[in-house]
């Protein structure tokens, strides 16, 4: 089952999304991640999915502007592909390999959840970069409360999927990586899902022997071909991700795992780092981005112009001299 949340005529709604398009709303129901809550995992979504189609239709997808299917409680962001993260590092630090401490768990950081776009909402670049990247990603949807889960029981945890593309400013973000924190500003501005919640019961034809899912995943830039890959190279499946993020801690209605960036072109940043050079170039204003997951949807987005960066004074230096 697809569920959608979408404007129309200034309201906003969550419908089921039938395989012509029609949309049939649930009544009263303007938040999925507010559903998860209530329903409690997969069986109770399905069973409000099924009683809106005893009611009659709205409008058509396409007469709608379709919102992010969700508005996420936390949004954790691994890396789970080693062809994404030996090409990025040959872009950045210019050197080969994956780091031997990558192979130890599933690593991920926490990015925005308040700035989550729709499918097809244009992107602002971020403030102050001039190197904008995509980031051809897959994200499971928590559907029910659980703490320190094996893999075996989160699998009851994941609701469904989404596609999801994490915009990367990749100037400021490797700047800031050199403070030896993390990302800010470089992942802060924008991150696109949609375009809808696929249930996970719909991708189980898809799992192989192994537990991933073999999805075909495509990155087009300006309707060219830039990537190709298969989700199932992750080289941990969501449920063992999911058991991670939830290991001393809760994973809640509504948390989005991200799969982290495919390999092959699921970025610029790894065509770079493979080719020696900015080829195909950071996206710029009027360039669209196109990402399509088998069974899930595209998300296509036009980047837009960007906000000047408000001027910050440097940090202060300090004297180590104390009264």
């Amino acid at each position: 089952m697809r569920f959608a949340a979408y404007e129309h005529r200034q309201r906003h709604r969550v419908a089921v999304v039938e395989d012509d398009g029609t949309l049939y709303p649930l009544p009263g129901v303007t938040s999925l991640t507010a559903l998860l809550a209530e329903t409690g995992g997969l069986a109770g979504l399905l069973a409000a999915g099924a009683a809106a189609l005893d009611v009659p239709p709205g409008p058509q997808v396409s007469e709608v502007r379709l919102l992010p299917p969700l508005q996420p409680a936390s949004i954790r962001d691994f890396v789970t592909f080693e062809e994404h993260v030996e090409g990025v590092r040959r872009s950045v630090d210019g050197v080969s390999g994956v780091p031997e401490q990558w192979y130890a768990a599933p690593t991920f950081y926490f990015t925005n959840p308040h700035a989550v776009y729709g499918p097809h909402d244009d992107v602002p670049v971020p403030p102050g970069s001039s190197v904008l990247d995509f980031e051809l990603e897959v994200g499971a949807v928590i559907g029910r409360e659980g703490r320190d889960l094996t893999p075996e029981r989160a699998r009851d945890h994941i609701v469904g999927y989404t596609v999801f593309n994490d915009w990367s400013a990749r100037d400021l973000q490797g700047a800031e990586m050199r403070v030896g924190l993390g990302p800010c500003k470089g992942k802060d501005t924008a991150t696109t899902l949609g375009p809808y919640l696929v249930t996970a019961d719909e991708l189980e034809p898809h799992r192989d022997a192994d537990g991933f899912l073999r999805l075909a995943l495509r990155a087009e830039v300006n309707g060219e071909t830039v990537g190709e890959d298969l989700l199932s190279n992750m080289s941990w499946t969501f449920e063992e991700m999911a058991a991670y993020a939830s290991r001393g801690t809760r994973v809640m209605p509504g948390d989005v795992l991200g799969s982290g960036t495919c390999g092959n072109g699921g970025c610029l940043a790894e065509l770079w780092g493979l080719r020696g050079e900015r080829n195909p170039p950071p996206l710029k204003p009027g360039d669209t981005v196109s990402l399509t997951v088998e069974g899930l949807g595209t998300l296509t987005t036009t980047v837009a112009p960007g906000a000047e960066p408000v001027p910050l004074p440097a940090g202060r230096r300090r004297t180590r001299e104390r009264p």
